[in-house]
């Protein structure tokens, strides 16, 4: 039986087979009920109502993701992709939109007008909208199972400030 408790917390009694009555009770939490109620995809709807480009959101203090959006900019002739710091008051709605922490400062992330990519799908996704060679190259990167891809992500993305250093503000 699951007893509400204050803060959102449940407690949990299981009832044991009558031969072991009165040997345990089990305790269990759940996380504290949702506050957060807010539609984030209506909330961060305006982002797209006059400019449908997909937003790339990145680490505006990482001296890695800065060279990143300076390449995407560099390369993206047809400016077809937006950009935002992830520590923006913007890139935190479109975290959240994305459904993540407003502070998860741990991954790329593309956000389009109907859906979000992260870690390794959001650099495929962001060299599909690139010129050539990147789409080809990104449809052949993608036959890398997910989880290959994501770990070598992960591997850059958690030294990247040990590796490329950080920069006190965002350049961009």
């Amino acid at each position: 039986m699951a007893v509400p408790l204050p803060n959102g917390f449940t407690r949990l009694t299981i009832s044991p087979p009558a031969r072991f009555k009165n040997r345990s009770t089990v305790f269990a939490t759940s996380s504290p009920s949702r506050l957060d109620s807010v539609n984030w995809v209506e909330a961060t709807s305006s982002f797209f109502d006059q400019d449908t480009r997909p937003i790339m959101l990145f680490d505006g203090v990482c001296n890695l993701c800065n060279g990143g959006v300076r390449f995407v900019r560099d390369v993206d002739r047809n400016r077809r992709i937006r950009f935002e710091a992830l520590q923006s008051d913007a890139g935190k709605k479109l975290l959240r939109r994305s459904g993540r922490a407003p502070d998860d400062i741990s991954s790329v992330v593309l956000v389009e007008k109907y859906r979000s990519y992260i870690k390794s799908e959001a650099v495929l996704k962001i060299m599909e909208y690139l010129e050539l060679p990147f789409p080809q190259l990104a449809f052949f990167i993608q036959f890398i199972p997910l989880f290959v891809r994501d770990f070598m992500y992960d591997n850059v993305a958690n030294n990247r400030y040990a590796i490329f250093g950080y920069s006190d503000s965002c350049e961009i």
